[in-house]
């Protein structure tokens, strides 16, 4: 790997010069910056990263605090989306990303702990319990932190508009002639899902719609084995929905499994919708309709966010970021004459 003390030697100066040179320090003449960034250039130089960081006090390293409960880690289309938008947004402003946990090695500590061993900069968390006493320290702490899907009056927020998600999807299905509409929502503490019980039961209360008992149950977020137990249940009730509403598209697989091993057929008997957008699902017949959130705009803009609030920490303001997704009227909703 090439050093300063190379690159000094090849271009005939001084160690200091090199790095006033590559700083752009005033005191190098213009001639001389540019001859040794050329040479840097040529020679593939790269500034050594321990000793930037002691003098900027930036370590270019953002964090990554993302722990599924459901187990699914970064085999969540999702999230690994997002996840794969923030890599490429941090990576072209020259940032590097550590995964935050609470251990290295067999040693125990804390989120916040483990930010300050890894001295990253700041931390961009998604898909966690919120609620969890080490992610509020976390928030709480001096480290820059930007949410995703979640609010905290201390941290900037990207979240899916999940208020329009739902309200797009029940126009949707309220115009194809649906009036018995039935929600398998995510698990109840949930931020995402707190937004979307709520926006479903607006949707009813303001067009006039019963929630029978029975039409509003939980599934946690990709269990498919929960969401096909509820489907099960509500094609047992008296009155049967004309529609039923999945927490994600992976969950809908467990609601058609029943749904065809009780002899009803999609969408002539049972209209489905799911959410999340997800590639496979749009693979089925028939076509699923649902909800593509923009994963990889949440994703660059938690990296833009959060490496705004590193650099520029007196003039950012704390802020939420929605980002609208997109209805796909698929072939899963039958029209009602």
């Amino acid at each position: 790997m090439i050093s300063l003390a190379d690159l000094a030697k090849h271009c005939g100066v001084s160690v200091a010069t090199v790095s006033k040179a590559l700083n752009d320090q005033n005191d190098v003449s213009a001639q001389t910056k540019k001859r040794v960034r050329a040479a840097a250039e040529e020679m593939g130089y790269f500034p050594n990263a321990a000793a930037r960081a002691l003098k900027t006090n930036h370590t270019n390293n953002l964090g990554v605090l993302f722990v599924d409960e459901a187990s699914s880690g970064l085999t969540h289309e999702y999230f690994s989306a997002v996840l794969e938008g923030f890599k490429k947004q941090s990576e072209s402003e020259g940032y590097d990303i550590t995964f935050i946990n609470d251990r290295v090695g067999s040693r125990k500590m804390t989120y916040y702990e483990h930010c300050v061993y890894r001295n990253v900069d700041g931390v961009a968390i998604a898909c966690v319990d919120f609620d969890n006493p080490e992610v509020i320290e976390l928030m709480n702490s001096t480290v820059p932190v930007v949410t995703i899907d979640y609010i905290h009056n201390n941290c900037s927020s990207v979240l899916s508009d999940n208020i329009k998600g739902m309200n797009d999807l029940m126009n949707y299905v309220y115009e194809c002639g649906h009036r018995r509409i039935a929600f398998i929502h995510g698990q109840s503490n949930s931020f995402v899902t707190r937004t979307r019980v709520t926006a479903f039961y607006r949707f009813m209360q303001e067009h006039n719609l019963p929630v029978p008992e029975g039409y509003d149950r939980e599934a946690d977020y990709l269990d498919s084995v929960r969401a096909a137990e509820v489907t099960r249940e509500m094609l047992q009730l008296e009155t049967v929905p004309t529609c039923i509403l999945y927490p994600d598209d992976l969950a809908v697989i467990g609601g058609i499994n029943v749904i065809e091993e009780l002899d009803f057929h999609i969408p002539d008997d049972i209209s489905i919708c799911g959410y999340d957008g997800s590639k496979f699902m749009q693979m089925l017949k028939p076509k699923l309709t649902t909800i593509k959130q923009d994963a990889d705009s949440i994703g660059r803009e938690t990296a833009k966010k959060l490496i705004q609030t590193i650099e520029n920490p007196k003039t950012t303001f704390t802020e939420q970021m929605v980002i609208p997704g997109s209805l796909i009227a698929g072939e899963s909703v039958r029209r009602i004459k």
